[in-house]
Order: structure tokens, then sequence, then C-alpha cells
């Protein structure tokens, strides 16, 4: 039997965010299904995705085996992005289609490797 695939998990914080770009609960799901296919990641159905009373939203796609998650909060200028995919994938493409739409004046990322996981890919912002 073989060992499976190591795992990378990529938490991200986007800091300065424009309040509009934090409470479009239409793009930021958007961009969950457009990062998740640019990474080349199978998804297991659509964005789950709640508005908050604050207008913030909070959305979960499930992939195969993994996740990606992100939370918008207006009151902190931040959105919060956390991804769980395999390391054979092109995880940093999701950032990449992220830091493309979402107008920030930082970003912040951590990147783990995960059961295995022998290459860093990362990128840097």
């Amino acid at each position: 039997m073989t060992e499976p695939a190591g795992l990378v998990h990529l938490v991200a914080d986007f800091v300065d965010v424009p309040d509009a770009s934090l409470r479009d609960a239409t793009m930021l799901s958007g961009l969950l299904i457009a990062a998740a296919g640019a990474a080349g990641l199978q998804t297991s159905g659509l964005p789950i995705v709640h508005v908050r009373p604050d207008g913030g939203v909070s959305a979960v796609l499930m992939l195969e085996e993994c996740h990606l998650i992100l939370h918008a909060h207006p009151a902190r200028r931040m959105l919060f992005l956390d991804l769980l995919a395999p390391a054979t994938k092109d995880w940093s493409r999701v950032l990449e289609v992220f830091t493309r739409r979402i107008p920030a004046s930082a970003v912040h990322q951590d990147v783990r490797h995960r059961a295995g996981a022998t290459t860093d890919r990362g990128i840097s912002h």
C-alpha cells in the first residue's frame, strides 16, 4: 500500500481590506470556486455561505479530503483564508487568485507541510 501524498496547510490574513469587498458574499464564494479550479483542486459541491448580522461573510468549500475556508470581518477590515490541500496540487494558485481580486495593504501567510509533505512551493507577499 502506498502512503498518501502529503498535505499543505496555508493560512493567510489580508489586512486593511475595503468594506465592500468583505461584504460581497457572491464575489467571495465565487473566488473560492475560482481559486480551487486554478489550483486543480476537486470540489465536493458548492460553497456553504453564511452572511453574519454585521455583514461579514463566512464560507467553506469542501474539497476532496480537504477544505478552503474564508472569514471576512468588515469591523476588523480583514479577510482570513484557510486552505488544506494535497501537496501535489498547485495550491499556491489559491493565494494568487485571492491576492489579484482582494485589495489589501498586506497579506501575511503561514504555510505548513503536513502528513509527509516534502516540498516547499510557497509564495511570499
